[in-house]
């Protein structure tokens, strides 16, 4: 007989709600120093929209289902879009795209690992494709090499260090019982 989907529990989908909305706040802030990150330490842009895998690790640390990740970016997503609605296009194409390659690497595990190597390497993942796409927007190639550098290594341990915030945040929810079933 298959195995049919879980649907995820009124408590999960709250969860993921309130998860949602404080990491929506965040990113609503992060899209509107965005344009003076760009303007005076493009740099540093890189870390600032690593802040973005933030929904997605917390939701799979805390309650270690399928399409929690995917969920709590759309939803945080959404609420940035009211705070910061010139970037509303930008917010959900991220939220798909990052909590697609967390629920990308998790299902390679068959949401069974939740150790934290499994979300570094989805936020190395995450790193990298930053790195790459906003180089396009801070004219990487315009930059001194000491800045070329710099930016690289920062767009990719952005969303390294902000997965780590985020993990730990998950655990407190798991350890306060936010995960109960």
């Amino acid at each position: 007989m298959p195995t049919r989907a879980r649907a995820l529990s009124t408590r999960a989908l709250l969860v993921c709600a309130a998860i949602g909305v404080a990491a929506g706040l965040v990113g609503g802030v992060a899209g509107w120093v965005t344009p003076v990150v760009i303007a005076g330490a493009p740099i540093v842009y890189g870390f600032v929209l690593g802040a973005h895998v933030i929904p997605g690790i917390i939701a799979q640390e805390t309650l270690r289902l399928p399409w929690v990740a995917l969920l709590s970016h759309v939803l945080a997503a959404l609420v940035a879009s009211a705070m910061a609605p010139q970037w509303a296009g930008r917010f959900l194409g991220t939220a798909v795209l990052f909590g697609g390659i967390q629920e990308g690497v998790a299902a390679l595990t068959r949401y069974r690992v939740w150790r934290a190597w499994r979300f570094f390497i989805s936020a190395v993942i995450i790193g990298v494709i930053v790195a790459a796409v906003v180089a396009l927007v801070v004219n990487l190639g315009a930059m001194p090499l000491w800045a070329q550098v710099s930016y690289l290594v920062l767009s990719v341990l952005g969303p390294v260090a902000w997965t780590g915030l985020a993990l730990v945040i998950g655990a407190q929810l798991r350890r306060a019982g936010v995960n109960r079933r």
